[in-house]
């Protein structure tokens, strides 16, 4: 019963804060600042579900160093740990069928975030190559989903080179943003649900680098995100069983 009130509520939550989002974004739209408010709103809403969030290292998330975020995708829950994290003058990048989901849709396209076509590859290039643009031109960071669908369990799905090209196309730093496993932790029907771990690895420099290196750092965030997940997740069992 705790869970379906607790989802029931938090779905409410998050409509209202996409309802926020599309009054700013009527206000002012497109504008990069806009997915920083109903983004934050959003956050909260893990009060809601009884989710307790860490975030570690946040002082590398400065908004004013204009970069690429890249972090593991797991879940339709990811809106809360992602909104909690998410920096100001930031967008994200999401498929283009996004905007047919209601209120959420509509916010996310009136705050200025890339949407792509990833059944089209070209197109999903272009959009990249708008993505780059974005951040030399407008000084503004990107968050990006390198995985390209929700791993749902699955552990740590392999990397698209699209965001790491991006990167180096605009010679910005990628910043990796490694989230534990909250699929198999949390027990939203528990009036204490859980835990989750947000851990903000070092930059990545792109600096000097071109497309064709793109493969290398793509190698190399996987290798360091993957490892920092594992640790993040033995961190919460071993917490878990000390609790018990």
């Amino acid at each position: 019963m705790l869970y379906l009130i607790r989802v029931f509520i938090a779905t409410l939550w998050v409509v209202f804060s996409c309802l926020i989002g599309i009054l700013v974004g009527l206000i002012r739209p497109f504008n990069p600042r806009n997915t920083k408010i109903s983004a934050s709103l959003i956050g909260w809403g893990r009060h809601l579900l009884g989710i307790e969030i860490e975030l570690r290292n946040k002082e590398i998330l400065d908004p004013n160093r204009p970069c690429v975020f890249i972090s593991n995708h797991q879940d339709n829950l990811d809106i809360f740990p992602g909104g909690f994290t998410l920096p100001e003058k930031t967008v994200t990048i999401g498929k283009k069928s996004i905007i047919f989901i209601p209120f959420f849709g509509q916010f996310f396209w009136l705050s200025g975030n890339i949407l792509i076509d990833r059944k089209n590859k070209k197109k999903a290039f272009e959009a990249m190559d708008v993505a780059a643009n974005a951040i030399k031109e407008k000084k503004i960071s990107v968050w990006i989903m390198p995985e390209g669908t929700r791993s749902r369990g699955r552990g740590l799905l392999p990397f698209k080179k699209g965001p790491f090209i991006t990167a180096i196309k605009a010679q910005v730093p990628i910043v990796p943003i490694a989230i534990s496993t909250y699929t198999s932790n949390l027990k939203i029907g528990k009036w204490k649900a859980g835990k989750i771990l947000i851990q903000v690895l070092p930059p990545i420099s792109t600096i000097g680098l071109t497309p064709t290196d793109a493969n290398a750092i793509k190698d190399q965030a996987y290798e360091l995100m993957k490892k920092t997940i594992f640790e993040l997740d033995s961190e919460i069992a071993s917490n878990l069983k000390k609790s018990i």
